[in-house]
């Protein structure tokens, strides 16, 4: 009997038009993908409607439809027996043996490796596949595991490797250094009270100085007219869209409106990458009914998944980034802010970088910058930071083969490399500037995309103050995790990328330090013309 063809069947159903299916072919032979996925991530057919009509087609049972019936057939002592990684990675979701037959869930059934899994796993049983939508995949895997996958996210970094995890701020030889130092203070301000707060002093002005000297020396090495990667229009010309790989966009959302989530949307719709090999998530806190709400009513494309972050501690984007990255398919995988406008072939050029670079390419980094920089005084000084951040510092850092830290979004990643790597510290509020150091600590290097994604910059002094107070506090928190072994940092990059550790690091939240109480004590003498203080400052 003649296999029936998948259009024909839709078409037959009035699911869609012979146009459109004639549409969608072309695109199938432009993008070499599956029909049904170009059909599902244009919006043409609903998942459901696909598979009951590859359930007619291959001849399959179709469990979906009715999830409380389908979770109520499964046995949790099979289920529970696998590693979700497995799982997630073979896409399948074993459901029962009934009459020593086992029952397999799955939206692909024609697939060697699970065969292969399956014949070494279950030897001398039979098999039948049944379907179901990537998308009852996931909520299986999530319903089943979300435990696992929750305890991974949040303490797998600090299980695996704790000196590398912020979740302890300081180790015992860091406390003790500490006390030691305030106890030497206490002591001189006791006794020699005008000798400590000179050293003092001039202890804090070299280290201001030394971060200002090697920022101005890295920042004129960036100031160089050579791209750090060099992309032309004829490479990203030259892309076959049948080879392009998945592309996996992770999506933290928080408190989001609905005219946010909207332009999300929409911005992921513009992307010049091809729809059907776009794997975008949504990743929602469980207790967020307010931008879950907002995500159904925007109505994003069949390529959106939504995955909601169990309830715990940290609440962190980084948590959330690692829920994530257990459900990632894509070969590259980036991050996006909610408010994030990517330039629309952005992707196209990290695949286009990241097959010109050798593999200890881990990560791209993509400027940032901001689409209301006239908006007042503080986006007009925002906008000078940032240019400054990706068009001067990064390329020097990467031209010095320095350790780079990360921005918070558009990081472009290997996606298994990133696996590795132990994802992100949920424990550290700047996990990207972490991430990078982490990377270089590995002999993993970061490139510079040649690539722009727009945000909103703040516009109000207290947003501002609560978000730079943020970025102090973690890199405060990187600079004391990866303080903790000296001769281990020594080794892996070197007396430059040590002074990188502490000169850009470290020196950043000690410089904004500094800045305040020197020219607090600027302001003191001008108001008290001296006074006491020239007791101290002769």
């Amino acid at each position: 009997m003649t296999r029936k063809l998948l259009g024909d069947i839709l078409v037959s159903r009035g699911h869609i038009s012979k146009e459109e299916l004639e549409e969608a072919l072309r695109l199938q032979k432009e993008s070499g993908r599956l029909l049904g996925e170009i059909l599902v991530s244009r919006g043409l057919v609903h998942p459901v409607t696909l598979y009951e009509a590859l359930a007619e087609q291959g001849n399959y049972l179709y469990a979906g439809r009715d999830l409380e019936k389908l979770l109520a057939s499964i046995d949790p002592g099979l289920v529970l027996r696998f590693d979700p990684r497995d799982l997630l990675d073979l896409a399948l979701f074993p459901r029962r043996i009934e009459n020593g037959v086992l029952e397999i869930l799955t939206p692909f059934p024609d697939n060697r490796a699970q065969d292969i899994w399956l014949e070494e796993t279950f030897p001398q049983v039979p098999v039948t596949k049944i379907l179901i939508t990537p998308y009852e995949l996931d909520w299986l895997l999530h319903f089943f595991f979300k435990e696992r996958f929750l305890a991974e996210a949040t303490t797998g970094l600090f299980f695996r490797a704790p000196e590398e995890s912020a979740a302890s701020p300081l180790v015992p030889w860091q406390w003790g250094t500490l006390t030691a130092v305030l106890f030497v203070l206490l002591l001189g301000a006791f006794f020699a009270p005008q000798a400590t707060i000179r050293i003092l002093f001039a202890v804090t002005n070299f280290l201001f100085l030394s971060h200002v000297l090697f920022k101005t020396i890295v920042g004129i090495r960036g100031a160089g007219k050579i791209e750090p990667i060099e992309i032309t229009g004829e490479d990203l010309a030259s892309l076959d869209p049948r080879t392009l790989p998945v592309y996996t966009i992770l999506l933290p959302l928080h408190r989001e409106p609905k005219e946010v989530i909207e332009q999300l949307v929409a911005s992921i719709r513009s992307l010049d990458y091809p729809q059907e090999k776009l794997d975008v998530l949504f990743l929602i806190e469980e207790d967020d009914a307010e931008t879950l709400q907002a995500c159904k009513e925007a109505r994003p494309p069949y390529n959106v998944r939504f995955i909601l972050i169990p309830r715990g501690t940290p609440k962190t984007k980084p948590r959330a980034c690692n829920f994530g990255l257990a459900f990632a398919r894509g070969e590259f995988l980036t991050i996006y802010d909610a408010e994030d406008i990517p330039e629309k072939d952005q992707l196209k050029k990290a695949v286009v970088a990241f097959s010109k670079l050798p593999g200890e390419y881990i990560c791209l980094q993509a400027a940032l910058n901001f689409y209301n920089p006239t908006q007042n005084l503080l986006t007009r000084l925002f906008t000078l930071e940032y240019s400054f951040w990706f068009d001067y510092l990064l390329p020097g850092l990467f031209h010095l083969r320095l350790p780079i830290p990360l921005g918070g979004t558009s990081n472009h990643f290997r996606t298994e490399a990133l696996r590795a790597l132990g994802g992100w510290d949920p424990f550290n509020v700047t996990e990207d500037a972490d991430l990078g150091m982490r990377a270089h600590y590995r002999g993993f290097r970061v490139g510079i995309l040649p690539s722009t994604t727009y945000e909103e910059a703040n516009s109000r002094i207290r947003n501002w103050i609560r978000q730079r107070s943020r970025w102090l506090k973690g890199y405060l928190q990187t600079f004391l995790v990866h303080t903790r072994r000296p001769l281990y940092a020594l080794r892996a990059s070197g007396i430059r990328g040590l002074l990188t550790l502490w000169l850009f690091i470290g020196g950043t939240p000690l410089g904004y330090a500094a800045s305040l109480m020197l020219w607090g004590v600027f302001f003191t003498w001008l108001a008290t013309r001296g006074s006491f203080l020239n007791a101290y400052f002769s």
